[in-house]
């Protein structure tokens, strides 16, 4: 039963993440289709680094809050899960991300064929190969914090979920006019499933996936102690 409870607590952990991510991407649109200012780039980067923060203090005690395949993948490669554990992980994270993107397809049904429903995509004139180092840095800095403070059993507690949040914050910033700054698989797998969007789609599991794994290795390799962390 416990088992059952990480899974669902990734499920449901993953939706909030897509649903709040990718929503506030269809709210903008909605605002300024009514002629409002938007929320813009930085308050679509807020929403998605606040309710990460959330997510970590909501449910880490239960599953760890890795919402995201890149984080399981990097944890399973660097031996601090078991394959099972992982696969069952990210099928709760695809699952939430899903559901997020029918909701959201439901909610926001002007914002499907427009902004697809807030699904990444790469911007006018940036190359694959752009896009993916993109993803691959900003994926990088958020796994290496995500060492740094929620795993290492040195870090000072309670102070994750703002690091990690403010890392997305930023990541999403400076990512979000070259390649969406999604730094997830999951978080543009959900909107694109049910807005049919998958342009270029493989660009947000390689970047954030490598990113992830070389941030395990690196944080094993040199800030680690002797005892895994």
């Amino acid at each position: 039963m416990n088992a059952y409870k990480k899974y669902i607590a990734e499920l449901v952990g993953t939706f909030a993440l897509v649903f709040i991510a990718a929503g506030s991407v269809c709210a903008d649109f909605y605002l300024r289709q009514a002629g409002g200012q938007g929320l813009g780039l930085l308050g679509i980067s807020i929403a998605f680094g606040v309710v990460v923060t959330a997510v970590i203090y909501a449910t880490s005690y239960v599953s760890g809050s890795h919402v995201n395949p890149a984080v399981t993948i990097s944890f399973w490669i660097t031996k601090r899960m078991d394959p099972n554990t992982a696969i069952m992980y990210i099928i709760s994270q695809i699952a939430g991300a899903t559901l997020a993107g029918l909701a959201l397809k439901t909610l926001f049904p002007d914002a499907v064929k427009t902004v697809y429903l807030g699904t990444c995509m790469l911007a006018p004139g940036v190359s694959i190969a752009r896009g993916i180092l993109m993803e691959f840095i900003i994926s990088f800095l958020l796994i290496f914090t995500i060492y740094g403070t929620l795993v290492d059993k040195r870090a000072s507690a309670g102070f994750a979920g703002v690091a990690i949040g403010l890392v997305i914050l930023f990541g999403a910033m400076i990512g979000g006019i070259i390649s969406g700054g999604a730094m997830n698989p999951a978080r543009v797998f959900g909107p694109a499933i049910a807005s049919g969007q998958f342009t270029h789609h493989y660009v947000w599991w390689i970047g954030p996936i490598l990113g992830g794994i070389v941030a395990g290795f690196v944080y094993d390799k040199l800030f680690a102690d002797s005892k895994k962390s």
